[in-house]
């Protein structure tokens, strides 16, 4: 087993600017994250970003900038609109989009895979 990455559109949508992004796809990290440079890639400007409390792995805490509306769209399959948090050098995808979307990691093939028993449309659990 090792990292899997996935390839992602991200369209800002208020300005309609939209970029292709290799993401980190990890499943103990809750939001998508996106670079500042891709941040900026896609229309927002900093001074306009509204922030979002985060902690990381080690117990700190930060305030960091988080950007909305976007959507991310997977394989031009599926969709899901929602904000993204800017940090980090390379983007990241957590489990609220993987979910949404009812996408799942096959670790042994290193890739993000459409849920197989919901081959057509995201399912979500309501349970």
């Amino acid at each position: 087993m090792g990292l899997t990455y996935t390839n992602l559109e991200l369209t800002n949508l208020f300005g309609k600017q939209t970029i292709t992004v290799r993401a980190l796809v990890d499943t103990g990290a809750m939001f998508m994250c996106v670079t500042e440079a891709m941040a900026t890639q896609l229309g927002f400007v900093s001074s306009e970003m509204s922030t979002q409390w985060v902690t990381f792995a080690d117990g700190r805490q930060m305030k960091v900038p988080r950007i909305a509306p976007i959507e991310i769209r997977f394989d031009k399959t599926r969709n899901y609109v929602t904000e993204a948090l800017v940090l980090g050098n390379e983007a990241l995808m957590g489990v609220l989009p993987l979910e949404a979307m009812d996408l799942m990691v096959n670790p042994v093939l290193q890739q993000v895979i459409v849920n197989p028993d919901h081959p057509n449309f995201p399912v979500a659990l309501a349970k």
